[in-house]
Order: structure tokens, then C-alpha cells, then sequence
């Protein structure tokens, strides 16, 4: 099914709810490869589908239809989730329990060693930023610590395969930051990671490609570089604040915006935009700057979601199970 050399595949891949007797569907004949080393994001709004796959790829709900591999196996397989870590969305630990026991509590459940784990804890906690509050109680942990210490817990086993829903919900700036930067140390090792986020622009940063989730249905999957590669528009800044001509975009450009000498025009091509800045030369206008604008991936996301119909077959949001696993899936 595809490239043999993918470590996640999904071919097909549909899956329906019952509800008072009506049939909902969750997930559309989804088509989805992920590359070993990969950092693979999934957007989509609330409700798109984006848990009800990743829960399908870690094998904890049955697909309806289609097919789907982990490293060539079947997920429901116990050896397919040998050293996967899965970072769940609202993740909750025991507020009596402290940072460290947490992670010997997840650490023992994965299967990891004692010894693995008397020096892995505390160079996790160090990593995530928890170093000096390894021995607080979760209880007292903000909600940005209680997401360093889940992504501490997915980490305890090395995994191969990195599952993270939301990992900087409620994460400042700063955190934010070093959650990237860990999550690229790992792709660094050889990990493969698979992201769901609201967050587009940490995904932006992060992820080699991207795919975007409309109720069920894949509506757009590419590298970040082409999704947001540059189009045919131009921010052009006149120097010392000079004012923009009258009638200088009528004809060849189409005037976007234009504000204290910036502007940002629309040419079909390259003889139109040049004959916009002979117009603005001939009027003694002074060039400052000109570049291409790159469509940021967030508007990439606005501009699909809002062109795409809303299939009355497809659920706003199918039946939950519980997200209680985090850490290394067995």
C-alpha cells in the first residue's frame, strides 16, 4: 500500500459512529503516509476528525473501513505499539502524586527497566524545564507543567513514533520554545512524530508537511514550504513615508493595501508588476523595498476550511473514549 518505507500509512481509512439511530461519519476515506524521521502535522478544527484518527492509528478504536499500518502491522497488534509514545489533549495525573512518580508510574506501565529509569527521569524533567520541580506534587503544577511533565511521559521509552495532541496547549512563549526545539532534537534521533494542533504557527516551525482535516475529509496535504510558497503578490514600501499616487494600481495591479507608503498589490505577472514601478519612477516615487509576500500557513488553513462544503454525513464531533493513556502505548 504506497511507499513501503513509510512508517505510518493509511489507505481509505473511514470510520462511523451510531447515534439515536443515525450514522455518523467521523472520518472520510482518509489517505495519509508519514516518513521514518518525519514531523507530520494534522490541523483541522474542533471537530474535524483529527483525535478520532490519531485513537484509529494507535489502535485504540476500530477503523470502519480502509486500511492502516504502523510500521507495517496492523495497530491493534501488541508489537505495533512497541515504543510509541502518545501525548493525549486534556491529560490528567493524580494531583497526590509528584512529578517524579508520575513518570515511574507511565515508566513502569510502558515496561522500562528500573534502572532505565533512575537515570531517565531526571533527564527528562531537566529537558522538559521541570528540573527544579520534580518532587512538587502534580496538584500543584500549572497547566503548561502538567503538559511539559505528559510530554516527559511520552518520552520515557525513546519511542520511535511520537503521537502529540495539542503539546503546547497552555504553554507560554518560552515553553513553547523548548517544547519545539526537544521535539526536533528527537526527529534528530530518528523519531517520527505525528502532531495535532490549533497552533499553526508552532506547526508552521515544526513540521515538515502538513495535512488539513474538514469534517472527516483530507481537503489538503503538502510540504509547509508549498503550501505557504509565495504568490503573485508584492509588498512594496515607498521611502520616507511617501504617499501612493493616485491611480497607481489601475490597469496592470490590483491595489490590496496601502498605509503610510506600504502597500500590497496583486499583479498577474512579472511585466505587470514591472510596469507598476516604472509608473511609480516616472512620478518621482522613491522604491524602498519590494518583496514577495508568503502566505502564512494559518491563512493557507482560513482560506481551505472556509471553501469546503459541510457534508450533512460527516459528525461535528463523533463519540469520545477516554484520554487517559499517555505516555508509551503497549
Amino acid at each position: 500500500m504506497g511507499d513501503a518505507s513509510a512508517v505510518i500509512a493509511v489507505r481509505g481509512l473511514t470510520k462511523e459512529f451510531r447515534h439515536w439511530g443515525r450514522r455518523l461519519r467521523a472520518l472520510a476515506g482518509v489517505d495519509i503516509e508519514v516518513g521514518r524521521g518525519e514531523v507530520f502535522g494534522l490541523l483541522g478544527a474542533n471537530g474535524a476528525g483529527k483525535t478520532t484518527l490519531v485513537k484509529v492509528l494507535l489502535g485504540l478504536t476500530r477503523p470502519t473501513g480502509g486500511d492502516v499500518q504502523i510500521r507495517g502491522t496492523n495497530p491493534r497488534r501488541p508489537d505495533a505499539r512497541r515504543r510509541i509514545g502518545y501525548l493525549p489533549e486534556g491529560h490528567r495525573f493524580p494531583g497526590y502524586l509528584t512529578g517524579e512518580a508520575s513518570l515511574r508510574l507511565f515508566g513502569r506501565l510502558a515496561g522500562v527497566a528500573e534502572t532505565t529509569l533512575d537515570g531517565r527521569i531526571p533527564e527528562l524533567l531537566e529537558r522538559v524545564g521541570l528540573g527544579a520541580r520534580g518532587r512538587d506534587r502534580v496538584g500543584r503544577y500549572s497547566k503548561g507543567m502538567t503538559q511539559r511533565l505528559g510530554l516527559a511521559c511520552a518520552l520515557l521509552d525513546e519511542p520511535e513514533i511520537l503521537f502529540l495532541d495539542e503539546p503546547t496547549d497552555g504553554v507560554d512563549p518560552v515553553g513553547r520554545r523548548q517544547i519545539r526545539d526537544i521535539l526536533l532534537a528527537t526527529r534528530a534521533q530518528g523519531a517520527t512524530i505525528f502532531i495535532n494542533s490549533h497552533l499553526l504557527s508552532e506547526v508552521e516551525r515544526t513540521c515538515d508537511r502538513v495535512a488539513i482535516l474538514h469534517r472527516g475529509h483530507l481537503v489538503r496535504q503538502g510540504s509547509v514550504e508549498d503550501l505557504t510558497a509565495p504568490r503573485q503578490r508584492f509588498r512594496l514600501r515607498l521611502a520616507d513615508g511617501e504617499g501612493l499616487p493616485p491611480g497607481a494600481f489601475g490597469g496592470d495591479g490590483v491595489f490590496v493595501v496601502g498605509d503610510n507608503g506600504h502597500a500590497e498589490v496583486e499583479a498577474p505577472d512579472l511585466d505587470s508588476l514591472n510596469a507598476l514601478i516604472d509608473r511609480l519612477r516616472a512620478d518621482r516615487r522613491r522604491i524602498a523595498e519590494i518583496s514577495q509576500v508568503r502566505t502564512a500557513l494559518e491563512d493557507v488553513f482560513i482560506e481551505v476550511v472556509e471553501g469546503q462544503p459541510s457534508p450533512a454525513s460527516v459528525a461535528e464531533q463523533g463519540p469520545r473514549t477516554p484520554d487517559h493513556a499517555i505516555g508509551g502505548v503497549r
